[in-house]
């Protein structure tokens, strides 16, 4: 018998870019400017350098809070709407320069970026383009200099894991004085495809996010909740309303933030027909607020809810960007530590043991009985390979034996996803005196999918396909019991 060939990727698939960045499915924001020191969300580009003070600025206590807690990086706001930068930039007096911090000689971005390295996370940037404070925003000028700040960032700094651009976009300002209202043309005015280009020269591993990609798409809430099912691919023409299809690529690409004026529904379940691999990414605050607020110090998301979050995000297939501010001495705040050690020990509770490795393994059907695609792999722990039947087997099954029952109320999902978002839907089933019991039945697996029910004690665990326009190809199967 021949050697059967891999199954063919089915529909669009992700980029080199985007695998990697579904590998950290954890990570972390840090909103941290004039803003912490003067009690605002969004500063008006008045504030002086001088209010930018840290006390105690400890670049090891903040990276040391997201590394115990499981995130895979940390995404800094260099410069955010106010137009401070974070870094002593080149091509504006409205930086750490000229503040008290570090007798101005300091570079909040530099020590981050080490402090990540150090720590053996990856390290992101977020970088406005609306600046209320800029003088020539609004206006051709302001590009130049966005691009400069672009380069000094994506160039200055080691590797980058993600370019994160804001989606709010001109109103008022102080403008450099002006204090005046300016509108852009967010379809034109930043140029994104060249715009864009300066992130792919310098870094181009590193993903960019934005309402609408290019890489990675926003989830349309600012709640941490994908939908269910949350599809990594999206449909253009329902993105984008009536526009011609054919030449969506140019208007994909130059008009970074059109999700704004998309539905947000779309956004957060993303399209099972889609025509390009764009996947979610959860943003949401561990306080009320992005940046912090002392009033807020009662008001930090328990660990319940932080695990309910993770399973919301990254158990459907999207990534959990959880935001952790630094407050006034330039730490994240005692509540914030506790809570995130708290969620940490409870998915170490969670995903402790993974039951499926006590079974036997098997398959309804196996591409042309050949070993590697054998019902093993998705027990083995190796993300590269996968289970995968034969091109005309679309509804297979897989079972899980067990030589003593077991009990289980969690299971861990994914699909191969070179090959693409194949299974529409799926079961789980247990053995109960020698009867199929559905546990659950769900859409989509993708990246990754969480499910979570009641108790169940059996001998025998079913994965059973139910819907798939080609054969499916997963690559981890796993069980778990949260005692909790």
């Amino acid at each position: 018998m021949s050697e059967p060939n891999t199954p063919r990727p089915y529909g669009p698939v992700p980029s080199p870019r985007q695998l990697r960045w579904h590998r950290r499915e954890f990570y972390g924001f840090l909103h941290f400017t004039t803003n912490t020191f003067t009690d605002k969300e969004w500063g008006y580009g008045d504030e002086s350098p001088s209010v930018f003070a840290p006390t105690d600025f400890d670049v090891d206590q903040i990276v040391r809070a997201a590394v115990d807690a499981g995130m895979t990086g940390l995404i800094l706001t260099c410069k955010h709407h106010d137009g401070f930068c974070l870094w002593p930039a080149k091509y504006t007096e409205h930086s750490v320069k000229n503040s008290p911090w570090r007798g101005g000689k300091g570079d909040v971005v530099r020590e981050i970026s080490d402090a990540c390295q150090a720590h053996g996370i990856g390290f992101g940037v977020y970088l406005s383009p609306w600046d209320r404070n800029h003088a020539d925003y609004g206006r051709p000028a302001y590009i130049d200099y966005f691009r400069n700040q672009l380069h000094e960032l994506t160039s200055e700094y080691g590797e980058l894991f993600e370019v994160w651009f804001d989606g709010a976009n001109g109103g008022d300002g102080f403008y450099g004085g002006a204090n005046e209202v300016r509108r852009i043309d967010r379809k034109t005015y930043y140029d994104w495809e060249n715009t864009r280009a300066i992130v792919r020269r310098n870094q181009p591993d590193a993903v960019m996010f934005s309402d609408a990609g290019p890489d990675v798409r926003w989830v349309g809430n600012e709640k941490g909740i994908a939908g269910d099912p949350c599809w990594s691919t999206i449909n253009v023409d329902l993105l984008f309303p009536g526009i011609d299809v054919d030449s969506f690529k140019t208007q994909f690409t130059t008009d970074m933030i059109a999700a704004w004026n998309s539905p947000m529904e779309l956004l957060n379940a993303g399209d099972r027909h889609g025509d390009t691999w764009l996947p979610a990414e959860c943003d949401v605050s561990i306080r009320p607020g992005w940046f912090y607020h002392a009033a807020e110090d009662d008001k930090v998301r328990t660990p319940a809810n932080l695990v309910d979050l993770y399973f919301h995000s990254v158990g459907r297939g999207a990534s959990f960007l959880l935001n952790l501010p630094p407050d006034r001495r330039g730490q994240i705040h005692k509540h914030d530590v506790q809570s995130l050690r708290g969620f940490r020990q409870r998915l170490a509770q969670i995903f402790a043991v993974n039951l499926a490795r006590q079974a036997t393994c098997t398959a309804s059907n196996t591409r042309g009985n050949r070993p590697q695609f054998t019902p093993v792999n998705v027990i083995d722990g190796d993300p590269e390979s996968y289970w995968a039947s034969d091109d005309d087997v679309h509804t297979p099954e897989l079972i899980l034996e067990f030589v003593q029952p077991i009990t289980f109320n969690v299971v861990s999902l994914r699909e191969y996803l070179p090959l693409g978002q194949r299974v529409d839907r799926f079961a789980i089933d247990f053995d109960e005196n020698g009867s199929w019991r559905e546990w659950v039945a769900a859409s989509a697996i993708g990246s990754r999918r969480l499910l979570r029910g009641p108790d169940a004690t059996t001998s025998r665990v079913r994965l059973r396909i139910v819907d798939s326009p080609v054969c499916p190809a997963i690559s981890e199967w796993s069980l778990f019991h949260d005692v909790s």
